[in-house]
């Protein structure tokens, strides 16, 4: 699934750890700047790579809110809905939003530009929403 010159460079994140759970991070992060998103087969061939069990690198790509788990658009407005963020009018934003865009939470813009995630915390609670 992975070129060459993807193998070689997850291959040298590798060397530089003795435990090959600590190029996990960085591996996924090259193999969705690859495909732009982390597909089963994604995370299956950094398991491979990292000789990981599967389970291992799909609990840490679901764990982190970086990693997206299906093609989004070229935008992406992430938007907290926690307490702080509800009391300062994150509601209104997303009701805003899915009137502006035509799109609910979860999903892409028809033109591909745009895709809304609900967040469970962006960790801006003193700036929110």
């Amino acid at each position: 699934m992975f070129n060459d010159t993807v193998i070689k460079e997850i291959e040298a994140i590798k060397e530089k750890y003795p435990d090959p759970k600590s190029a996990l991070l960085s591996s996924l992060y090259i193999a969705q700047r690859e495909f732009d998103w982390l597909s089963n087969e994604a995370m299956s061939a950094v398991a491979g790579a990292l000789n990981l069990p599967e389970a291992t690198v799909r609990g840490t790509a679901s764990f982190y809110s970086m990693f997206r788990h299906r093609p989004m658009g070229r935008h992406l407005v992430q938007l907290c809905t926690n307490i702080s963020c509800m009391i300062l009018g994150s509601e209104k934003l997303v009701d805003f939003l899915e009137a502006r865009y035509g799109v609910k939470p979860g999903e892409t813009t028809e033109d591909g530009r745009f895709s809304l995630v609900i967040m469970e915390c962006i960790g801006a609670c003193g700036t929110a929403p």
